[in-house]
């Protein structure tokens, strides 16, 4: 009877861990926090996708522009929270961005509302927004990926690569992406 109770035991351990197994930890900066506190790198992300294709869906939140020009998941959806307004911020140095008003109506024609979700951005700030966004609206397994597709810019300032992202992120860590556009997976803008 011990064996049985301690084999029991070792296997709810076992059940309860491996929804821990995909979670990383909590951001430092706060812009990439987010609602429902589900956090995965992109190494996690792309194990969560192999165990469970049918069952899990890749949204690539950034601009059709990066999703085109920069590269992509080769699975993942384009949505993006953000739309390029094609006005230069000279203060911010870059072109603005504008929220996509139908970023919610596009997941949910592609998503239940307890579907898992893994979105992805630059580098963790607008999927964290995009995970809110979709718990607002009901959504309640949506994991933010914490590193991006491109992952964090190295901060030494001795490196050859300052500056750059090369480290971290999808595109860095040997899972699969393209610069290929798949139809079935690419955002049309609306024409209005």
């Amino acid at each position: 009877m011990r064996r049985k109770t301690i084999a029991l035991s070792c296997l709810v351990c076992l059940a309860l861990l491996s929804n821990l197994a995909f979670a990383a930890d909590v951001p430092s900066d706060a812009q990439k926090r987010t609602r429902l506190g589900k956090y995965v790198t992109a190494v996690e992300a792309y194990a969560m996708y192999l165990k469970d294709k049918d069952h899990v869906t890749i949204i690539d939140v950034r601009t059709p522009e990066e999703y085109d020009l920069v590269g992509h998941p080769a699975m993942a959806r384009n949505i993006p929270v953000m739309l390029r307004t094609g006005q230069f911020d000279p203060a911010k140095k870059n072109y603005g961005l504008a929220p996509n008003r139908d970023f919610v109506d596009r997941v949910k024609a592609v998503a239940g509302k307890s579907d898992l979700l893994v979105v992805l951005c630059r580098s963790g700030q607008r999927s964290a927004a995009a995970a809110n966004k979709l718990a607002e609206a009901g959504f309640t397994d949506v994991w933010s990926m914490v590193d991006g597709f491109e992952g964090e810019k190295v901060a030494d300032k001795d490196s050859p690569d300052y500056g750059k992202r090369v480290r971290d992120g999808w595109k860095n860590t040997g899972s699969p992406w393209t610069y290929d556009l798949d139809p079935a997976l690419v955002y049309i803008v609306p024409v209005n």
